[in-house]
């Protein structure tokens, strides 16, 4: 009986020792990290043969824009600017200009430009409607407890500063662009964030201009 089978567990051996080894060797290998460098390429030049421009044409040297309507993407956390430049390529983030480019980039360059902005030093903004700097800070930093909004801080860090692969850097924002994501929020024009999205349903349009106002202050 032994010799009878002996073939067939041999057989049976060799198997789950290459398939132990493939495993091994795939736990063992870590995926290659981003690449700033190339990432700053990328973003300074884009990609002429494909068609791609140039991210800093809209986002500004080193990220920082100084286009109103285009958010300030220095600083950001990677992962986080790696998620939304996933989500452009899906529905929950459609936008004209942002999905077209997202759709043309590897998964690699995607990184690779997230790890590059990440490094970014960001400048500075500025609230500049003293008269609602109160009701934006209340906002930011207490919620609305009467609508059950929650505080901006709670998420966003009392220096607005975000937290990695969740919730973005604020401080700094251009007013404008911030105020426009509050408002697609409350649409539903944009729906990567069901939190999000909860939250900025309960706000009027005077409250999201303070509140994005005042996170312009801050540093």
């Amino acid at each position: 009986m032994n010799r009878a089978f002996s073939p067939f567990v041999k057989s049976l051996l060799v198997a789950v020792l290459a398939v132990s080894g493939s495993a091994s060797a795939s736990t063992a290998a870590p995926a290659p990290k981003a690449d700033a460098a190339k990432g700053a390429t990328l973003y300074a030049d884009g990609d002429n043969a494909r068609g791609l421009p140039a991210c800093v044409s809209c986002h500004g040297a080193a990220g920082n824009s100084t286009i109103a309507a285009n958010p300030k993407l220095a600083g950001q956390p990677e992962a986080y600017l790696y998620k939304q430049l996933l989500n452009f390529t899906t529905p929950s983030r459609n936008n004209p200009v942002m999905t077209t480019y997202a759709k043309m980039l590897t998964d690699e360059e995607k990184k690779n430009i997230s790890a590059y902005l990440s490094t970014q030093a960001q400048k500075p903004g500025a609230a500049k409607n003293k008269d609602t700097i109160e009701l934006g800070k209340k906002i930011y930093r207490g919620g609305i407890a009467e609508k059950n909004v929650p505080a901006c801080a709670s998420c966003h860090g009392p220096a607005g500063g975000g937290i990695p692969a969740q919730y973005p850097r604020l401080a700094g924002q251009h007013q404008d662009y911030t105020a426009a994501q509050l408002t697609t929020f409350r649409t539903d024009a944009r729906k990567n964030s069901a939190e999000m999205s909860t939250i900025a349903k309960r706000l009027s349009d005077d409250e999201i201009k303070a509140v994005a106002d005042y996170v312009a202050g801050l540093k």
